[in-house]
């Protein structure tokens, strides 16, 4: 499992989450709904700890159109920022990619070294098409179970076998059958696996080996 940093205030706590478990790692970035909170003399602190053995990516990073926390040119500003950092130190990044990819994609071009995955994708099957061709993964959370979700369902079912992953993006969108507890939780990510292995007509076992190679290929685990 890898826990998700968001802003420095996450940092040391994404860092103990890990300490004494094998099994978990962990990425740190500011994510561009924070980086209106965050001085930008933060951002070098990120240098450090891409150094340490359990941080496995950074981020999540990237750009919000939805939100108007942050400046569009602020966002940027950071994204870029971290993505320096990331292909220095030769780790993937994590993109938080919201009414932005055409942006995105033009930023990460400047980057071609750098792996991505847009975490918690949701957007359309030509975005998709666009990230797929540039390489980079995919991640469905629980919104892939919801009812309003058959479009999501339609792009999982076409990701190319190698740039898929699933996640569980807790502490929200929390997967059907599950969705009445409101805090979601990483056991929950099964049921998310369970719908893809169904649009893609193959075993839950099968889905289980498919995202578990990607995570390590990605994370380079």
């Amino acid at each position: 499992m890898v826990t998700i940093g968001t802003q420095p205030g996450d940092w040391e706590a994404a860092l103990g989450v890990t300490e004494g478990r094998g099994n978990i790692r962990c990425a740190v970035g500011v994510h561009p709904n924070h980086c209106h909170e965050v001085e930008f003399a933060e951002i070098a602190r990120l240098k450090e700890y891409a150094g340490l053995p359990a941080v496995a990516a950074v981020g999540e990073m990237g750009l919000d159109y939805h939100h108007t926390f942050a400046s569009r040119e602020l966002q940027a500003k950071y994204f870029v920022a971290q993505l320096e950092i990331a292909r220095e130190a030769k780790l993937p990044v994590v993109i938080h990619c919201r009414e932005a990819v055409t942006d995105c994609l033009g930023i990460l071009r400047g980057f071609p070294s750098v792996r991505a995955v847009f975490h918690c994708f949701t957007g359309t099957m030509d975005e998709a098409r666009r990230i797929w061709d540039c390489g980079y993964l995919t991640g469905f959370t629980g919104v892939l179970t919801f009812r309003n979700g058959e479009s999501l369902r339609e792009i999982a079912a076409a990701a190319p076998a190698g740039q898929i992953l699933v996640e569980t993006d807790a502490p929200y969108l929390t997967p059907e059958p599950m969705r009445k507890q409101k805090t979601n939780e990483p056991a929950f990510v099964v049921h998310t696996a369970a719908v893809l292995a169904g649009v893609r007509k193959i075993s839950l076992a099968q889905v289980d080996e498919l995202t578990t190679k990607n995570a390590m290929g990605f994370y380079r685990w």
